[in-house]
């Protein structure tokens, strides 16, 4: 049996659903990356890789083109997010990543980004019904996770609110796509966006506040 035939096998199912082990290793991965960005520290960015490349597989398995091109996505920006915290980071007391509130021109290219690519990938999934059986929601998945992954990467506290949007549609679509521990951790990143909204939020003040001092 190879690598990928045994992470789309079923570990164990429960409540009449089937756990693949590809849903459970790559989530329960993507869960310490989530809690290792919150930490802002920069091993959140290889985690957040390896979680991707065993989820698409996952997504493969439930004929999710969406999911699957997220997980894509989340390979590509990690890589690149480990480049940006590495060269062009401030650092943190602590030596992690500075965190602030993205600026207004900042939030409506991300807000504009979103929107206009989740025009543009649920209209192909629509012209092209193979790729998704859902077309919408897998569209706004797939391009609110990389809105928030561009957050993320440039140290923004709406990096948050973009991966709590992103949960809201993520949760009910992976349970009826027959990824249960999927919805499962979908609903642990919940309590773990809001935890993290709020540090970041704290540390964002925190920052702002010798610079206001300095102007005063």
């Amino acid at each position: 049996m190879s690598t990928l035939s045994w992470l789309n096998g079923e570990a164990f199912s429960a409540f009449g659903q089937h756990i693949l082990w590809s849903d459970m290793i790559g989530n329960t991965i993507g869960l310490a990356a989530l809690a290792l960005g919150w930490r802002r520290s920069i091993w959140t960015w290889p985690a957040q890789l390896l979680s991707g490349v065993i989820l698409v597989g996952a997504y493969a398995s439930a004929h999710l083109s969406g999911g699957v091109g997220k997980q894509l996505l989340v390979i590509g920006v990690a890589v690149w997010g480990w480049r940006q915290w590495q060269r062009g980071r401030k650092q943190a007391q602590d030596g992690s990543i500075a965190v602030r509130f993205a600026t207004w021109r900042e939030r409506g290219v991300l807000l504009g980004g979103t929107a206009l690519g989740t025009l543009a990938v649920g209209g192909l999934f629509v012209a092209v019904p193979e790729l998704s059986w859902n077309p919408w929601p897998d569209a706004y998945i797939f391009t609110g996770t990389l809105a928030a992954m561009v957050a993320q990467a440039r140290g923004l506290v709406e990096f948050w609110f973009a991966w709590l949007l992103v949960d809201l549609v993520g949760v009910p679509l992976a349970f009826s796509s027959g990824l249960a521990f999927s919805g499962l951790v979908y609903v642990i990143y919940l309590a773990l966006v809001l935890w993290g909204m709020r540090d970041w939020w704290l540390r964002s003040r925190a920052g702002a506040m010798p610079l206001e001092g300095a102007a005063a």
